[in-house]
């Protein structure tokens, strides 16, 4: 890199640190609107402050930080889009709370939204239930008949839909009641004053259960392993597999660049484990094979077990080539790790195997 390259890299530094610093301090004394608060935050957490940071530089919770930065959001898109002044001047200054219930919608439906919830004066669950409305009611290749697509129409043909359902009398004319309210088309009102004088109730279609499962035991999780190929090997390829890091609640792991894996079962040994890494070989490599026939296998070794005991073998370099064993005493090779799991693969019907009663989960 060349020195004016350096220069401009550390003009560069110490200008997001100013401004770094400045917004801090902006953010502390509650200068400004929440709008700028929304974007300020935004540029911080942009620039490796995390909100944990944030909240004890400036006193903004984390939760609270998520509203305004995505009602920041929002606003942006009501000033891309043509909301009104009226709005934008209102929601500039206040109810960020609101702004950030329609953060699922998309900009163009965000400004006509807000437009309509100003108009209507509408708290933060009325607004939740306008945009969830207006959700559901995009999701029509074309708008259902009578109806347009202007946001009062959305939520008043959901409330017309469930009206319909609805044999409760009074549910029912709460329900057409609302509809005309919030209902921006003639046709679409015309429609829902029919409901007036048609009582008839359409049956609702329930919809489907969902395939929920949830994970009752750790070993329902399997522990996901990085292989590092196939004997034989050298200790360069055992150092070389990077350490993964897994991310809860699912064990998650994000890897950049080729790499084999294998799901293993979630042991309590596997789970423990700080870092496994697979090593693939025959059976024959270990004299306490019990079947007679070879087979592949996986050798599992921590690499993070590297203190030698006289209760594991291990895994070490023999000679620039990967090896296994186990010491009586303190060896002199450099230890790469300890075997902790040598897996056998699922056989059925195997006679030799089925000899040995006690390896058989029953």
């Amino acid at each position: 890199m060349t020195e004016s390259a350096n220069t401009e890299n550390h003009q560069e530094n110490t200008h997001k640190s100013n401004t770094a610093e400045e917004l801090l301090v902006k953010l502390r004394q509650k200068k400004g609107n929440w709008v700028e608060w929304g974007n300020a935050i935004a540029y911080l957490q942009k620039n490796g402050y995390n909100p944990q940071d944030i909240f004890e530089a400036t006193g903004f919770e984390p939760i609270q930080q998520n509203q305004v930065v995505v009602g920041a959001q929002v606003y942006s898109s009501l000033e891309k889009f043509g909301a009104s002044e009226a709005t934008k001047a209102y929601y500039g200054t206040r109810a960020s709370d609101i702004l950030y219930e329609l953060r699922l919608l998309t900009q163009g439906d965000r400004a006509t939204a807000a437009d309509l919830i100003f108009a209507h004066k509408l708290d933060v669950d009325e607004a939740r239930e306008i945009a969830k409305a207006i959700k559901d009611f995009s999701r029509f290749s074309t708008p259902p008949e009578g109806f347009s697509t202007h946001p009062g129409d959305a939520v008043g043909y959901q409330c017309w839909k469930l009206a319909r359902q609805n044999s409760d009398l009074q549910e029912r004319s709460r329900l057409i009641a609302k509809g005309l309210r919030f209902v921006q088309s003639s046709t679409a009102r015309k429609q829902i004053e029919q409901l007036l004088t048609d009582f008839t109730i359409v049956p609702q279609r329930n919809a489907p259960l969902l395939p929920y499962f949830r994970l009752e035991s750790d070993e329902e999780l399997p522990r996901l392993v990085p292989v590092v190929g196939e004997l034989p090997l050298t200790p360069e390829d055992v150092k070389s597999v990077p350490l993964i890091i897994e991310e809860a609640p699912f064990n998650i792991v994000k890897f950049a660049g080729e790499q084999a894996w294998v799901a293993l079962p979630g042991w309590q040994v596997l789970r423990s484990a700080e870092d496994p890494i697979v090593i693939i070989g025959e059976s024959n490599i270990f004299p306490q094979s019990k079947s007679s026939k070879t087979e592949q296998i996986l050798i599992v070794i921590d690499r993070n077990q590297r203190d030698w005991d006289e209760g594991g073998y291990f895994a070490f370099d023999n000679d620039g080539e990967v090896d296994f064993q186990w010491f009586e005493t303190q060896p002199e090779q450099t230890i790469l790790g300890r075997i902790i799991v040598i897996l056998r693969p699922k056989k059925v019907l195997d006679e030799d195997f089925t000899k040995d009663s006690w390896q058989i989960d029953e």
